[in-house]
């Protein structure tokens, strides 16, 4: 049986929801509801991405989600050589930036 997954899940992520949706990650064109989990990597993926609560999120989900998506590359369910800085985390572009 397939396991249903939060929508903020990408279609072609592999990784399954490590929690029910905490977070709304918005963008310019709307927003998803999703774990935690997804909701930091999809907000990885985005450019000028919000994260909201849900009503009945865990406290500190929001904060966690944005600390986790600094350190995700973004669409990291793709493998391949990664140098664009498109392609890096916001962590490492800064890393790199400060050198």
């Amino acid at each position: 049986m397939d396991q249903q997954r939060c929508p903020a899940a990408h279609p072609q992520d592999p990784t399954p929801c490590t929690g029910p949706p905490a977070v709304t990650v918005l963008d310019t064109v709307g927003g998803a509801d999703g774990c935690e989990h997804h909701g930091a990597r999809i907000l990885a993926s985005l450019d000028g991405g919000r994260v909201h609560p849900l009503p009945d999120a865990p406290a500190g989900a929001p904060i966690r989600v944005f600390k986790a998506a600094d350190t995700i590359r973004p669409f990291c369910w793709f493998d391949g050589p990664r140098s664009e800085p498109s392609q890096l985390s916001r962590a490492e572009n800064r890393t790199r930036n400060h050198r």
